[in-house]
């Protein structure tokens, strides 16, 4: 039997499923309802439209994309600050659009803090804090931060899940994936874009996010990397005084890397903060692929000596040595201008389909290396340049690694932050020695010759199981157990309609059914009479008016008279 609890759950995931849908439908995206089988849904939130049908008009369709995300809450905002890092998958006015949303909400009460904080720690409030101060630093969707002091003096600040948020989060999970298993057995075409694999890939990352210990690990983890690095600064993590729904980290009282004029005055070198920022990030990336996802301004906070202070590292990209090394050769073949070796990383490393026009992405190519082919080095950005060659190779559906997104976004920020710190900043002379270490790495004799006995190994393991993989294939054919299953894309809407039609059909034949036999026995008069007419006739034609109006209502309402 299904617990209480359970069912509870599940009624709250049917009621939020409802929900979204009346506000998309709200907003103006009916056909998309449509197209994934949810009519009646879009049929209601006509009915049902609560904004100005006039000024929703005027709106663009990214517009009001954005904001039905900001009415349906935090973990649509979310799922749209994610999108806006995708642009391999939605539009570009979606991706300027979805880049507006701001994670920003009303702060939760003192009183539901200290709860939530003796929940997660497992004891009274004062057995940790010698206090908190009520007043939050910041407060956002999934939690809020306020200062603190410990037991032992140390000033520090802890972060608290906001009450509620995980139950908030799951049930949203749950309508978004049914939303998305949805769109691709009714929409033709829509496994190029994978929904049911975007929602996947936002339920890991925010569920990560949710848990404050993966954070504390993070940061232990990037600290450990740059162990050797004296001008980096990393918070303490106090784990006695942390859990999955509270973190304190050590009180940084640093200048925010904006205030430039804060920075001259404090006689901080503007020059070797932007130097020390870029080669960091540049570490982090094509050195341990593990690197901060989220490094805007106000995160970014200098100490003196111009030592660098990273926060939040609730969001973090991680590359591979296979991406890594695909990023390497496809940045320096870009900035080489190389275009035919451009084409062959793309073409070899890319999730490509077969429809792919190969000579016209060759052309595109080439134009837009030729575009950067008369600025001079120090003046490319290579951020923007990144993101302008991810924006053209999605036009050919060429799908390549999220993080790579999450990439060009943070290098864009690091690029404009180094330039407003020195006007001369040039992230290219930073970029060309990583990639030369690189590139040195790969080609040194120990690399060449684990490169050489993984593929030799390779082979092996094809050869020893290629006798056996033909044997039972051999076998399978034999025994007439050799099948071949065929998928047929496209036909599930087909079939819904189709069912619909038969049962109209079959409606139709009932009407007339009581129809016609309620006017024979009108012929008839024998057997018991009501008002005056056989009772039987008159139960009838009772019941087929009933259908029929029953019938026209639900034709008027579906909007497809």
């Amino acid at each position: 039997m299904l617990s209480f609890f359970k069912i509870n759950r599940n009624i709250r995931s049917i009621r939020r499923y409802w929900n979204i849908a009346r506000v998309l439908s709200a907003y103006g995206f009916d056909h998309a309802l449509e197209a994934i089988g949810l009519s009646d849904i879009a049929a209601r939130g006509r009915r049902f439209l609560r904004h100005d049908v006039v000024d929703i008009a005027r709106l663009s369709a990214a517009e009001r994309m954005r904001l039905a995300l900001e009415e349906l809450g935090p973990t649509f905002v979310k799922l749209g600050q994610l999108l806006s890092t995708r642009p391999d998958i939605i539009p570009a006015p979606f991706v300027r659009e979805f880049e507006k949303l701001q994670d920003q909400v009303p702060s939760f009460s003192f009183v539901e803090l200290t709860a939530q904080v003796e929940r997660e720690l497992h004891g009274p409030i004062h057995d940790f804090f010698a206090e908190i101060d009520p007043e939050p630093l910041a407060a956002a969707s999934i939690a809020q931060v306020h200062r603190a002091r410990l037991l032992t003096g140390e000033q520090v600040v802890i972060k608290v899940r906001r009450p509620g948020v995980v139950e908030l989060v799951e049930a949203d999970i749950g309508a978004l994936m049914s939303l998305a298993q949805l769109a691709e057995r009714h929409i033709s075409g829509s496994e190029i874009y994978d929904p049911v694999g975007v929602v996947r890939e936002f339920a890991r990352t925010i569920r990560r996010e949710m848990d404050f210990t993966r954070e504390g690990h993070t940061i232990e983890k990037i600290r450990d990397n740059f162990a050797q690095t004296g001008w980096l600064h990393f918070p303490h993590v106090y784990w006695e005084q942390s859990a999955r729904g509270v973190l304190t980290l050590e009180y940084v009282d640093g200048i925010k890397v904006s205030d430039l004029g804060r920075l001259e005055r404090s006689g901080l070198d503007r020059r070797i903060i932007a130097q020390r920022g870029a080669d960091a990030f540049l570490e982090m990336v094509l050195k341990h692929g593990f690197f901060h996802g989220d490094p805007h301004p106000g995160n970014v906070m200098i100490l003196p000596g111009n030592i660098i202070c990273l926060l939040d590292y609730g969001i973090v990209g991680r590359l591979d040595e296979e991406l890594r090394t695909f990023l390497s050769d496809i940045l320096l073949a870009i900035v080489n201008r190389d275009m035919d070796q451009v084409a062959s990383l793309l073409l070899f490393a890319g999730d490509i389909s077969d429809s792919l026009d190969v000579r016209a992405l060759k052309r595109d190519l080439s134009n837009f290396i030729d575009s950067y082919y008369e600025i001079p080095l120090k003046e490319i950005e290579v951020g923007r340049m990144l993101m302008e060659f991810i924006e053209i190779i999605t036009l050919y559906s060429i799908r390549i690694q999220p993080d790579l997104m999450l990439l060009a976004k943070s290098l864009i920020i690091i690029e404009g932050m180094g330039r407003s710190l020195d006007p001369a900043f040039n992230m290219v002379e930073h970029l060309r020695p990583f990639m030369e270490k690189a590139i040195r790495r790969r080609m040194s004799p120990r690399r060449v010759a684990h490169d050489i006995n993984a593929v030799v190994a390779s082979y092996l393991s094809l050869a020893r199981n290629l006798p056996r993989d033909l044997k039972e294939l051999i076998n399978r054919v034999n025994r007439n157990k050799f099948k071949i299953d065929l998928e047929h894309r496209g036909l599930d809407k087909f079939t819904a309609d189709f069912d619909r039609s038969i049962n109209r059909l079959s409606s139709s034949l009932i009407l007339a059914a009581l129809i016609i036999g309620s006017s024979i026995i009108m012929q008839i008069e024998r057997g018991p009479q009501l008002f005056g007419l056989p009772a039987l006739a008159f139960l009838g034609y009772t019941a087929a008016g009933l259908i029929g109006l029953w019938w026209v209502y639900g034709i008027i309402r579906s909007g497809r008279l």
